[in-house]
Parts: C-alpha cells; structure tokens; sequence
C-alpha cells in the first residue's frame, strides 16, 4: 500500500497506528493531548515505540460523543498536523468523515483521511480523497443496526464504499478497510466481526483493525478502560493471523511487541 510517498509492504509485515486525539473528551485519553507540546510529546513517544502511522482526531467518536463544527475540528487538528510534519519524517493520518475538515488536514500534510463513514457521510469525502490522491481507510459503520444476516450485511456495505472510491477514482492500493468494531454492531456482532475480520481481504485491500481498549473488550473481561491493554493485544495478534495488516492502538510500545512476536513465528521458514 502507498500512503504519502512511503510503501507499507503488507505481504508479511503489519504496522502500528498510533491514536493521537486531541480533544477533550475522547473515551480513553481524552484530554491528555489537546495542547500542542503533549501532542508532540506523544507523537515522539509513539514514533520510538514504533508507530508507522500517527492518526490525529479532532472530534471524539465514542458513544454519545458531543459533536463539534468543521471549524473547531480543523483548529484543534491542522496545527498539530503541521507541527507533526515539519518535525517528524512519519505518516500522518488525519481521523475525521467531514469533507471540509479533510480538505484542509491534508493541505496541513495529512497523507490519509481515515473516515469512519466510509465515504457515507456527507457525499463529497470520496472525491476529496480522489482529487488530492491521498490515501485512506474505510470503516464499516451505519445509523442502524437492522441487520438480516450480520456479516453478509457488513460484506454488502463494504461492497457499498468500494464501489463509491472506485467510482470516484480512488486507486485501489490507497484504499484500506477498517471493521468498524464498537460501531453499529452489539458486543456479540463486535467479536464475530473480530472473528470473521479475515473476510474484508476478500475485496483485495489492505485491513486495518481498531479494537484498542473499546467497549467490547471492556465488556468481554469486565474491565475498566485503563485495565484492556492485554485484550487488545490478543486482537492485535489474531487479526494479524487473519491478514490484518495495520492496527490503530493507544499503547503502541505493548503492540508492537506482540505484532513482531507474532510476525516472527509466522513468517519463520
């Protein structure tokens, strides 16, 4: 996969994308990184520790999450893009599904959108994401969860967003697909699609999990959100083993350990 003018060799390799938020309210670490020295502090933390990708978020998505204006998310996200870039050689990722906050992260040096509609959200994301030719990840997610057949639903709303970049002329090898995990989906829905996660190859795209220290493990080991670092760990090491090969995480350090680990018995010959 192409993101910026790096190549992401996912035929035995997986990376870390490490979560940058910078709002106050994100479910995990919201507020630890809304001024512009905590982020770079993380930022450099998390590139040593071996994130690949650093993911900025300028509006927390968790349940019940207080929604903000374009313009308050392009404040809070295009500095510290900018910042990131001009001190650091990493990928940048910029986490929003609003076509004017993507216009102005990638003019800040944004080399990816990643867009938890999946292109559905306001009708234009898709040609903002073609026309700058940058790339992106595509999350499953939909405002009900009136499903028929769970995974063959999910398959069909995939199937959806794929038809949408093609149609927009996204390349196909700047295109990865996220589950959505903790999106429209029950915690049994939520572990069937972490089970079934192998499934999303099947489109010929690169797969990026993000489960770290979501609802559903909380809920699997009765867990507070300080205490899911290790059923994070073991998502990270079983999407892997399915053909995931990127991972959106908070402790990169713990997760990239276990992915190497993981990639070194695999791959050994």
């Amino acid at each position: 996969m192409i993101i910026g003018n790096k190549v992401f060799d996912t035929t035995r390799q997986g990376y870390i994308m490490g979560i940058l938020n910078v709002t106050p309210d994100s479910f995990s670490d919201g507020g630890n990184y809304n001024n512009l020295d905590n982020a770079l502090f993380q930022t450099e933390k998390m590139i040593k520790e071996g994130a690949a990708i650093i993911d900025v978020g300028g509006e927390s998505t968790r349940p019940d999450h207080v929604k903000i204006t374009d313009q308050e998310e392009i404040e809070r996200v295009v500095p510290v893009i900018e910042a990131i870039k001009s001190r650091f050689d990493t990928t940048i990722s910029l986490d929003t599904y609003k076509s004017p906050v993507a216009i102005e992260g990638i003019k800040a040096g944004a080399h990816l959108i990643n867009d938890v509609w999946g292109l559905k959200w306001d009708g234009t994301m898709a040609k903002v994401i073609a026309d700058a030719k940058v790339a992106c990840c595509l999350m499953h997610n939909r405002h009900d969860m009136d499903y028929k057949n769970f995974m063959d639903d999910v398959m069909a709303d995939l199937a959806e967003t794929m038809d949408m970049a093609a149609k927009a002329g996204i390349e196909k090898d700047k295109i990865m697909l996220d589950p959505g995990v903790g999106f429209a989906k029950t915690l049994e829905q939520n572990r069937l699609i972490t089970k079934e996660v192998g499934r999303l190859c099947d489109f010929g795209v690169d797969v990026l999990l993000g489960t770290s220290r979501k609802r559903m493990i909380g809920m699997t080991l009765d867990l507070p959100v300080d205490q899911r670092e290790e059923g994070t760990m073991a998502t990270t090491v079983l999407g892997y083993m399915s053909g995931c090969r990127f991972f959106r995480v908070h402790n990169v350090e713990m997760n990239y350990r276990a992915l190497k680990m993981t990639e070194a018995i695999l791959n050994q010959e």
